[in-house]
């Protein structure tokens, strides 16, 4: 959007209430001028707004409302259609994909495109379109867009090179071959969503992302059942800054997986491995271990080896029945982010019956301090 984003829906209020205002408090001059267009120094109708603040306006009502404004008058619409930078359809439960194929011409300097749907309406010539005319996007989410074939993929891949954000979550008819396609055009994607996309994320498709998209911070792998530890660590060697990996459902994988990310990705926060039954206890000594070898490498470098803020905050582990409790609580004393104080879950182990020993180290002070406290004489 123009102009700054933090002002307040009061303060836009103030600011139009001056530019009711007859600057300098003047008076004849020039008469009121037919179609109410601005007088000397007066705005008489919200037309007459000047752009910066017509689009901080428009910053503060829903999207619907924005492309309605667009067709009150030919300065609105001009305004809005080269100064709008963020864009979502996901309100239009009918006919999302006819007007994504009006207005994608107009909106040609949009950033963020958000089409999120609750039941499949996009089509491959809509993301073709989009392609084609918005090649400033960044962000783009095509989340549920079940009828979308390869065809959107090849067109994306070759029109918006500058993605940083893709969700293409439960698109289950791309391919791997095309994922891989649009990796080596897409280099600049940090964010990547292909929770459900089983036949697209396999480890031919995951070994292009680690070769092209050596930025990327976030994955989402989660019920990619055809992922292996081929492609697992192919990301960690190629992706050293992924922060976040959602591995759950990923049955195929076991510590291997884990013992690259462990090794390779020193920035990782948040790891996803619900129902991979095949990690081993080998795999959470080799996370515990980690922030050991950050320790000391941290301070052979002389940085001091870290916070407790370094390292896993979160780590799913629920239906890895194969862990016992001496291996994930190493994992929990070498990282004080991690949690199973109540309110604060962050090491969830949901389903795992023989981890129930495990505590992180304030839930162990809170239950020594319950035991401490002084209790009345009978």
């Amino acid at each position: 959007m123009v102009g700054k984003e933090n002002l307040r829906t009061e303060d836009l209020n103030l600011c139009f209430e001056k530019l009711m205002m007859v600057a300098g408090g003047g008076g004849g001059g020039c008469g009121s001028e037919k179609g109410g267009k601005m007088k000397a120094g007066v705005i008489t109708e919200w037309k007459d707004i000047p752009v910066e603040l017509l689009m901080q306006i428009l910053s503060l009502v829903d999207d619907q409302t924005v492309i309605t404004a667009s067709g009150v008058c030919r300065g609105w619409r001009d305004a809005i259609y080269f100064g709008l930078a963020r864009l979502s359809l996901s309100w239009c439960s009918k006919n999302m994909n006819n007007l994504a194929l009006s207005l994608v011409p107009k909106f040609t300097k949009l950033q963020t495109l958000i089409l999120r749907q609750d039941k499949p309406q996009l089509e491959d010539n809509t993301v073709e379109r989009i392609a084609n005319y918005c090649h400033d996007l960044q962000i783009l989410d095509l989340s549920k867009s079940f009828k979308l074939t390869d065809r959107s993929l090849y067109a994306v891949a070759h029109g918006c090179p500058d993605l940083t954000k893709l969700n293409i979550s439960g698109c289950s008819a791309f391919s791997d071959n095309a994922l891989a396609y649009l990796a080596g055009f897409c280099r600049k994607l940090k964010v990547l969503n292909l929770c459900g996309c089983v036949r697209a994320a396999t480890d031919t498709a995951l070994q292009a992302i680690g070769h092209y998209c050596n930025q990327l911070q976030s994955l989402n792998l989660g019920w990619c059942e055809n992922v292996g530890d081929v492609g697992v660590m192919s990301l960690a060697y190629g992706c050293p800054d992924l922060r976040i990996v959602d591995l759950c459902g990923c049955v195929l994988i076991t510590d291997d997986s884990v013992i690259a990310l462990a090794s390779r990705c020193p920035r990782l926060r948040s790891l996803g491995l619900y129902y991979c039954k095949n990690i081993t206890d080998r795999a959470m000594y080799s996370l515990a271990q980690s922030k050991v070898n950050k320790r000391m490498w941290g301070s052979v470098k002389g940085g001091g080896g870290g916070n407790d803020e370094d390292g896993l905050r979160t780590l799913n582990i629920s239906q890895c029945t194969a862990l016992t409790p001496s291996a994930v609580q190493a994992v929990c004393d070498s990282f004080p982010s991690l949690h199973t104080c109540s309110g604060r879950h962050s090491l969830i182990m949901s389903g795992c019956l023989n981890l129930t020993s495990v505590h992180c180290a304030c839930a162990v002070h809170a239950h020594r301090a319950i035991n401490n406290f002084p209790h009345p004489a009978h």
